[in-house]
C-alpha cells in the first residue's frame, strides 16, 4: 500500500495577523485581540505580543499587564470570515480531500500524493504556504505526516510561517522526547496519572506495556493512545458533519441589576445566534437560554416545538420569556442563547408569533426573592470606540486608534497603503461615518 500523507495547514496567530495585515502600522508591534472589560479574555495575540508571555484564552487584565504596550482591538469577524474563505478555497483546490477543523486550520489529503517522498511533500507544502500568502496577505505553517496526529505536531514545529515534513523513517525520532500532552485526548486528568508513572515523554508512553496503560486509562483510550504514540494514525481526514447548533454568549463588564438590561441582552444574543442560523441555511425547533449569577451559579431554560423557524421576532421572544425564569437573584454575570434541533429546509414559524419584550420593566423573574430594580441610568453608548472601522470623503478607509472630549484620532490606512497618518477630528464630524471591515481589504 502506498505511503500516506495527511497535511494540516494552520494560520499563524491569525486575528492579530489579520490587523496587522489591514492596519499596516501594527505590522511590527504586539497586538491583542479582544475585548477591554474587566473580564474580558484574549481572542488572539500577535507574535510580538507572545513574546512577553501574552497568549489566547489569558484574561486580558493580565495579558495587558504582561504585555502593557500592546495595541488592544475589538475582534472583527467579517474580516477573518473572509480570509478563512479565501485560505479555504486555496486548499480546496489543492486537495478534494479536505476537513476544515476552525476557521483557521484544517486537513488535507491529497491522493495524489499517496506514495511520494519527503522531498515532493516539501515542494507540495511551500507551493501551499505560497499559494495561500499570496490569496491572503498572511503566513501559514504547515505539517505533514502519516496521520492527522503528526500532521498536527509538524506544523506546531514549524511555527511560525515554517513548514515541516516529518517523513516515516523519523517519527518515533520525533515524537519520542515530545511531552505526553502533545498528544490527542492527553488532557490534565491523564497527564497527571501518566506523570505519578513517571512517564512524561511520548517516547515513555510507546515504550509501555499496554496492560498497565488500560488499567490507567481504559481499554479502548489507552490502546488509541498507544497506537499515537507509536505514530499509528488511520483516522480519515474528511468533512466535518454540520453543527448541530449555533449560539451566542457574553460575559458582562459589570453584572446586570434590571430585567430591562437582561432582556437587551437576551435580544443581542438571540440576533448574533439567529445570524448564524440564517447563514447556515437551516432553521430551529428548540431555544434554549443560560444564564450565570455573580456568585457562578449556572442555570439553563429550554423550549423545543415540532416546527422549524429562522423567525428572528418569535425566537427572540421566546428567549426573553425563558430568560424570566432563569434569572437568578443577584446580578447577571454571563448571558447565552442557543438554537439547536437544526433543519434544512425549513417552514417560516416557531411557536406562537410574540413580539419581542420590550425594555419595560416586567414582573420580577420566578426563582427570585425581590424584583429586580431598573438602572438608575441609561447605558449611553461611546459614538467611537478604538478599533472602529471608519470612511472620510477626503481621507479615505480608516480605523479609530482613540476617541474623548469630542475629539476621535483616526488612523487612515488599509492593506495596499502601508503605514497611514493620524488625523484628530471632531467627534460628531459629519463627515465621519462607519464602514465596512472589508474596505480595509482594499
Amino acid at each position: 500500500m502506498a505511503a500516506r500523507w495527511v497535511l494540516h495547514l494552520d494560520m499563524d496567530a491569525f486575528f492579530a495577523a489579520s490587523e496587522q495585515l489591514t492596519r499596516p502600522t501594527l505590522r511590527d508591534r504586539p497586538v491583542l485581540v479582544g475585548g477591554l472589560g474587566p473580564r474580558a479574555v484574549v481572542a488572539g495575540a500577535s507574535y510580538q505580543a507572545r513574546v512577553f508571555g501574552a497568549r489566547s484564552a489569558m484574561p486580558m487584565g493580565q495579558a495587558r499587564r504582561l504585555c502593557p504596550h500592546a495595541v488592544v482591538l475589538p475582534a472583527r469577524f467579517t474580516l477573518y470570515k473572509e480570509l478563512s474563505s479565501r485560505v479555504m478555497g486555496v486548499l480546496a483546490d489543492a486537495s478534494p480531500v479536505l476537513e476544515p477543523v476552525s476557521i483557521d486550520e484544517a486537513f488535507l489529503e491529497p491522493p495524489a500524493l499517496a506514495g511520494a517522498s519527503a522531498a515532493e511533500m516539501e515542494r507540495f507544502c511551500a507551493r501551499l504556504r505560497a499559494d495561500v500568502r499570496a490569496a491572503t496577505g498572511l503566513p501559514a505553517s504547515v505539517g505533514a505526516g502519516s496521520g492527522k496526529q503528526l500532521a498536527k505536531i509538524a506544523s506546531e514545529l514549524a511555527k511560525p510561517d515554517g513548514l515541516r515534513v516529518v517523513a516515516p523513517d523519523e517519527e518515533r525520532e520525533v515524537l519520542a522526547p515530545l511531552p505526553v500532552r502533545s498528544l490527542w485526548g492527553v488532557g490534565p486528568v491523564a497527564e497527571a496519572g501518566l506523570h505519578k508513572l513517571g512517564v512524561r515523554t511520548i517516547g515513555e508512553l510507546a515504550a509501555m506495556d499496554l496492560r498497565e496503560i488500560h488499567g490507567l486509562l481504559g481499554t479502548a483510550i489507552g490502546t488509541e493512545l498507544h497506537r499515537l504514540a507509536r505514530g499509528v494514525d488511520e483516522r480519515p481526514v474528511a468533512p466535518r458533519g454540520a453543527a448541530k447548533q449555533v449560539s451566542a454568549e457574553t460575559t458582562f463588564d459589570t453584572d446586570l441589576t434590571a430585567m430591562a438590561a437582561v432582556h437587551e441582552a437576551v435580544a443581542r444574543m438571540a440576533e448574533a445566534a439567529h445570524r448564524r442560523l440564517v447563514e447556515s441555511g437551516r432553521a430551529a425547533r428548540t431555544v434554549t437560554v443560560k444564564v450565570r449569577s455573580a456568585d457562578f451559579t449556572t442555570a439553563s431554560r429550554s423550549e423545543t416545538t415540532g416546527i422549524a423557524s429562522t423567525d428572528l421576532g418569535a425566537l427572540t421572544a421566546v428567549a426573553q420569556r425563558l430568560a424570566r425564569s432563569a434569572v437568578p437573584e443577584g446580578g447577571v454575570r454571563l448571558i447565552g442563547v442557543s438554537l439547536a434541533g437544526l433543519t434544512d429546509d425549513p417552514p417560516p414559524a416557531l411557536f406562537e408569533p410574540l413580539a419581542p419584550v420590550s425594555d419595560a420593566p416586567v414582573p420580577a423573574p420566578v426563582e427570585a426573592g425581590e424584583p429586580m430594580q431598573p438602572d438608575e441610568e441609561p447605558a449611553v453608548e461611546r459614538p467611537w470606540r478604538p478599533g472602529d472601522d471608519v470612511a472620510h470623503p477626503e481621507h479615505g478607509h480608516g480605523w479609530v486608534q482613540g476617541a474623548g472630549h469630542g475629539r476621535v484620532t483616526v488612523r487612515f490606512e488599509t492593506r495596499t497603503t502601508g503605514p497611514g497618518k493620524a488625523r484628530t477630528l471632531k467627534a460628531d464630524d459629519p463627515d465621519l461615518t462607519r464602514a465596512d471591515p472589508l474596505a480595509s481589504l482594499a
